[in-house]
C-alpha cells in the first residue's frame, strides 16, 4: 500500500462504493430508491481488513444518503454493527437487519 489516503469512489454502474487498494477493491453494495437507499453488502479483501476501509465505506454511504435527503435501510451485517457504534446516523436509518436475522425498524423521531 502507498502513503496516499484511500478514497471512496461511487461506481454507479455497479451500484456500489469502492476503495481501490493495491490492485484489489473493497466495496459496499447499495440500491437507490426514490426516498431511501438500501445498503446490502460490504466486502474488504482479507489482506486489508482491520485498516478501517469498511468504516470508510459505511461513513461515506451514510453521509451521501444524508446529503441527498434519503433515509437508509441497512441489510449488511457489517454496516448494522457499525451503525450500532455510530449513533450520529440514527436519524436517517429507518430499518436494519439484526444479528439474529430479524428487522429493527427505526422510524425517525422527527419528520424529515
Amino acid at each position: 500500500m502507498n502513503d496516499k489516503t484511500p478514497t471512496v469512489t461511487d461506481r454507479r454502474e455497479l451500484d456500489r462504493y469502492e476503495i481501490a487498494v493495491g490492485g484489489q477493491v473493497a466495496f459496499l453494495d447499495y440500491r437507490h430508491r426514490d426516498d431511501h437507499v438500501v445498503l446490502s453488502h460490504t466486502e474488504v479483501p482479507v489482506l486489508f481488513r482491520g485498516r478501517g476501509y469498511g468504516s470508510m465505506l459505511a461513513r461515506h454511504a451514510l453521509d451521501e444518503a444524508r446529503r441527498s435527503g434519503k433515509q437508509v435501510i441497512v441489510k449488511c451485517p457489517f454496516v448494522t454493527a457499525w451503525v450500532g457504534r455510530h449513533h450520529e446516523y440514527d436519524d436517517i436509518i429507518i430499518a436494519r437487519v439484526t444479528e439474529d436475522g430479524g428487522i429493527d425498524r427505526q422510524p425517525p423521531t422527527e419528520p424529515r
